[in-house]
């Protein structure tokens, strides 16, 4: 009898400390956010949190799932993307605080060119489509002496923006996932390095040119206002920003990700 008592005391110990365990839910896309998640998740454990990682292959969905409430945060995403993702869908997602985690340098591809000077004019470049990576496009390319832009730090220009051409350069928009695989159809091709890394293309070795670390466009950790002080998320920031992680960032991404902390 007291065995049995033993044993329902054990497992009512073990029902409550599963039922007390914090459960946070976090949008990311694979490469190299939801690995870097994977990374610290045993250290959440450890502090009670049940981190549970959903995967999206694109940059509306996390924000929606977490607007939606569906999610409690997400990690894929800088701050000019979620500026101009918060005004074109009216919503109002924070960066929690001390929510920078990485910088990606963002670079250029080209199946068709080893250097950029061999860019022939009324070359095709593609582009991502949304408004921040876009213009992030766009001055990277002013920058390399392409093209010149009607406001030099508008992080937001279009094609439409540009005033000076003298390649005659022509623009494709496209969604930032689908970038990696226009490469065959396009000069050049404008890339995030998540989706390059996912494309199996080495940013630190296959870009024509690329962002230099002191890049403005932090990766950062997102929520909704009511949720940016919550202490399970703020474990989470904790946990990312750790001289561990920084290893990790330094070793696995040789590069191609820069630790922001």
């Amino acid at each position: 009898m007291l065995k049995k008592t033993l044993s329902a005391l054990a497992l009512a110990v073990l029902a409550l400390s599963s039922q007390a365990a914090d459960v946070l839910k976090v949008a990311a896309t694979a490469v190299p956010h939801a690995e870097l998640l994977q990374f610290v998740k045993p250290q959440l454990q450890a502090q009670g949190v049940d981190l549970q990682v959903r995967e999206f292959s694109d940059y509306v969905q996390p924000n929606a799932a977490v607007e939606d409430k569906q999610l409690d945060a997400n990690f894929f995403q800088h701050q000019p993307y979620l500026n101009s993702y918060n005004k074109d869908r009216k919503s109002s997602l924070v960066q929690v605080p001390n929510g920078g985690i990485h910088v990606e340098p963002f670079g250029a591809y080209s199946q068709k060119i080893k250097h950029i000077k061999d860019l022939k004019d009324g070359a095709v470049v593609a582009i991502p489509n949304d408004p921040s990576n876009g213009g992030r496009a766009l001055l990277l390319l002013q920058k390399q002496g392409l093209i010149e832009l009607k406001d030099p730090k508008n992080i937001t220009a279009t094609p439409i923006d540009i005033v000076k051409n003298p390649k005659k350069l022509k623009f494709r928009e496209l969604e930032a996932a689908l970038l990696p695989r226009a490469l065959a159809d396009v000069d050049v091709a404008l890339i995030n390095t998540n989706y390059a890394i996912e494309a199996k293309l080495n940013p630190t070795k296959d870009a024509l040119f690329i962002e230099g670390a002191e890049s403005p466009y932090v990766n950062i950790i997102a929520a909704r206002a009511d949720r940016a002080n919550d202490p399970v998320i703020q474990k989470l920031v904790k946990a990312l920003r750790t001289p561990e992680v920084k290893k990790f960032i330094q070793e696995k991404y040789k590069g191609a990700v820069v630790p922001a902390f």
